[in-house]
């Protein structure tokens, strides 16, 4: 039993350290398979961080040039009804193109499929003032390619600078910042603007009586109004909402909505014009009031842009330039100005409460009269006047 007890103490020793070095070499054989595991999966990421990045890189690679413009160049100089050459370059080393698409103010007006690659723009599409695009498309079995560039369409003349003849004067609140005017059925409609001060009303013309007022919430500036089927439109400035009255009593009948900001408005057979101060007017369908065409501004050099109070007269709408004593006779099909009329000497600067601010605004109509008013904000007096051709 001894020496069995000896040998079996001897044998279990050994077992032992059998298992040490079994357990140790598992661990070793467990660390590097880890280590080689995380290796590649270390290789794997990084090649997908660089075929990610490869990729990213290939997608900034520029597209093939297949087509540069030659002419017209960037913002080229037109006149209305000028015809507009067109002419592309092909960049043989990318190929010929099978076709080339080209487009005039969002129209394509062109296909060409070989040299030369020239369009000439008939002047019956350039009979609209404006910024145009001109772009050409152009394509092959596995490519295409765009280039866009601006033209400027000036009216074809200069507009005339017409004075007037004071016809009457009546009495004007003093304290009303005229947004909006128009004038109906022997009464002026009258729209007025600032915080806390916004208001539609109804005015006498020979006394200056406001006889109906309806006052807006403090937290709107009143801008332009105007009148179509017995209900009237009145805007406000920054709030990108409208108010519909029912003319008879001013209640209160619907909202409109629209982008940007409200300045002046005026009614075109079954559209309301709207300006914003720049030399945009923006066409709108009463209902919903969508905007549905829109017309650029421009005279023989410049846009005419500050566009505020508007009304239609005899075919033409006449605009206030806002900080300026001038209206812009507006022709609503091309977006020429047809003329200037000079107010300046009708109520000096000097007698003004607060010279620069209280300018010239607000234009009336009395379509069965043929009566031209105007006035202006915080102005103490209306005036009728004719003007001078």
């Amino acid at each position: 039993m001894q020496e069995g007890t000896v040998c079996g103490v001897c044998s279990e020793g050994e077992t032992g350290r059998m298992k040490a070095k079994i357990l140790t070499s598992t661990i070793a054989v467990i660390l590097t398979a880890a280590a080689l595991l995380a290796g590649a999966c270390s290789n794997r990421a990084g090649n997908a961080v660089k075929s990610s990045t490869e990729t990213r890189a290939k997608k900034q690679e520029p597209a093939a040039s297949l087509i540069r413009m030659k002419s017209p160049a960037e913002n080229a100089k037109h006149k209305l009804n000028d015809q507009i050459k067109i002419s592309l370059d092909p960049d043989t080393d990318a190929g010929i193109p099978d076709s080339v698409k080209v487009f005039f103010d969002g129209k394509q007006v062109a296909v060409l499929f070989s040299a030369p690659w020239e369009y000439t723009v008939s002047g019956d599409l350039t009979g609209m003032t404006g910024r145009k695009p001109v772009r050409a498309v152009a394509y092959t079995s596995d490519l295409n390619q765009s280039v866009t560039r601006f033209v400027i369409i000036y009216s074809d003349s200069a507009p005339k600078r017409l004075g007037y003849r004071l016809i009457n004067t009546y009495p004007h609140d003093s304290g009303a910042f005229t947004q909006g005017l128009f004038f109906h059925e022997g009464l002026l409609y009258e729209g007025t603007g600032q915080e806390s001060g916004s208001s539609l009303r109804t005015v006498e013309l020979k006394t200056g009586k406001v006889i109906r007022q309806v006052n807006l919430d403090a937290s709107l500036f009143g801008e332009g109004i105007s009148l179509y089927n017995d209900r009237i439109f009145q805007l406000t400035w920054q709030n990108k909402v409208g108010f519909v009255y029912n003319l008879s009593d001013f209640r209160l009948i619907n909202k409109v909505y629209y982008q940007g900001e409200g300045w002046g408005l005026t009614t075109i057979d079954d559209r309301i014009v709207r300006s914003d101060g720049t030399n945009i007017l923006y066409f709108h369908e009463p209902e919903m009031f969508d905007a549905v065409a829109r017309l650029e501004v421009y005279d023989h050099e410049k846009k005419v842009d500050q566009l505020n109070e508007l009304e239609y007269i005899n075919g033409e709408i006449w605009a206030n330039i806002w900080m300026t004593d001038l209206i812009a006779r507006i022709d609503p099909k091309s977006g020429k100005v047809n003329s200037y009329i000079d107010l300046s000497r009708l109520f000096p600067e000097s007698k003004r409460q607060k010279v620069n601010a209280d300018v010239l605004n607000g234009i009336a109509w009395d379509q069965k009269g043929g009566r031209i008013f105007v006035t202006g904000k915080r102005w103490p007096n209306l005036y009728e006047i004719e003007v001078i051709e």
